[in-house]
């Protein structure tokens, strides 16, 4: 059953402190998938990389100072091809190097194959209290097409067992797949919602380039929605899981009331981050400076690296204001909540464009929150580019 003794601190509003893990395996590379995930045929040596995983939590420790650690999340990749004993390490590992209170949201990536699903217990005794599942489609043929390893029933298994298991679940949903009708898509999601979900991440199928789907797409053997309709599928997925109350509190998460992703929430809100692992991103606040950190992509060199320095990071970039400020704007105007506008105004230096305020206003794309917030509406979500173009110009 559900561990009820686990109760997650409140949502203060504020942007926290996260650690992302990355865990770059997978079983098998996923047509659409630009992630940095690569397919090893021989075992991959965990201890190996949690003692560099703890290396380059030191190195980043001295970067960040003491800090108060709000969430976790293990992403991948496919972190739940990680032994449990794995997890387990690195978890203490961040309770090491930052204080890890208890109470925290402590999240990991898993795929609902009924061999990684055994494991759940492990890494709920290890500590991790919310898992993310990469359901993407719950119909086989359109399983297969996506070239997931699991079928339906392997979903709804997996499913089953985090909600016994874990306190929050979540999992995702592709669509704007193809010859995917809104009757469809909305038969869906309501089989999604029905499975007591509390939270989902719904993304559009996007054609990315360096995938398997690029090439076929680009040799005119996939044919994906054009933007009208994936538009249409948009707005639909909207009115449904708000319907259902699961209402969009970020462009492609939707969420009841309080089960909102706190890790996400940390991006969207431009809060700090330790990136560890191969391919990582950071951001890490030194006094009035933030730096951005990036990893090493390639799992075998960025643990040659490690071993070598101490740590995998090939970026350390100090952002200025002006940089901090559009990146606040980006990733803020995501969210229903909006921006803060003070803390926009202190990095950027300036106001808003008032002409352009005006005219984004006008047309329905942006409304302001009383004085200290700006939103991007329904509508404006649609060309969120642009919006956040004209804004940060």
């Amino acid at each position: 059953m559900t561990d009820r003794s686990f109760t997650l601190l409140p949502d203060t509003g504020e942007p926290g402190f996260g650690v992302y893990v990355h865990w770059p395996f997978c079983a098998a590379k996923c047509p659409y998938c630009d992630f940095n995930s690569h397919v090893r045929h021989q075992p991959v040596d965990q201890a190996r990389f949690v003692s560099a995983f703890l290396a380059e939590m030191k190195a980043i420790r001295a970067l960040s100072g003491p800090k108060t650690v709000t969430s976790v999340f293990m992403g991948g990749g496919t972190p739940s091809l990680m032994d449990p004993a794995t997890v387990g390490a690195i978890l203490d590992g961040i309770a090491a190097n930052w204080h890890m209170p208890d109470g925290i949201e402590i999240t990991m990536e898993a795929n609902p194959s009924s061999v990684e699903a055994t494991r759940f217990h492990g890494y709920r005794a290890a500590g991790v209290n919310r898992v993310s599942l990469g359901v993407q489609a719950l119909n086989d043929p359109d399983l297969r097409f996506l070239g997931r390893l699991h079928d339906v029933a392997d979903a709804l298994k997996a499913i089953r067992l985090a909600r016994e298991i874990f306190p929050r679940m979540s999992f995702d949903l592709i669509y704007a797949r193809p010859n995917q009708t809104v009757e469809g898509w909305e038969r869906e999601l309501k089989e999604a919602m029905s499975y007591a979900v509390d939270h989902l991440s719904l993304y559009q199928l996007t054609i990315e380039e360096g995938t398997a789907f690029y090439g076929l797409h680009k040799a005119g053997k996939l044919i994906v929605p054009d933007d009208e309709h994936a538009a249409t599928l948009y707005e639909a997925t909207q009115e449904i899981t708000a319907r259902e109350g699961l209402p969009a509190y970020e462009v492609s998460n939707h969420a009841r009331p309080g089960a909102e992703s706190r890790h996400n929430l940390t991006y969207w809100r431009y809060g700090d981050y330790a990136g560890v692992g191969p391919g990582a991103h950071g951001r890490l606040t030194q006094g009035r400076t933030k730096i951005a950190t990036v990893a090493e992509r390639h799992p075998e060199t960025w643990l040659s690296a490690v071993e070598q320095n101490g740590h995998g990071m090939i970026e350390r970039e100090e952002l200025d204001h002006e940089a901090q400020a559009d990146e606040l704007l980006l990733m803020g105007l995501r969210l229903r909540e909006g921006v803060d506008l003070a803390r926009w105004q202190q990095l950027s230096g300036r106001d808003p464009d008032p002409d352009k305020e005006q005219f984004l206003l006008e047309q329905g794309f942006i409304e302001r929150l009383g004085n200290s917030r700006l939103r991007v509406t329904p509508t404006g979500m649609l060309i969120l580019n642009a919006v956040v173009a004209d804004l940060a110009c």
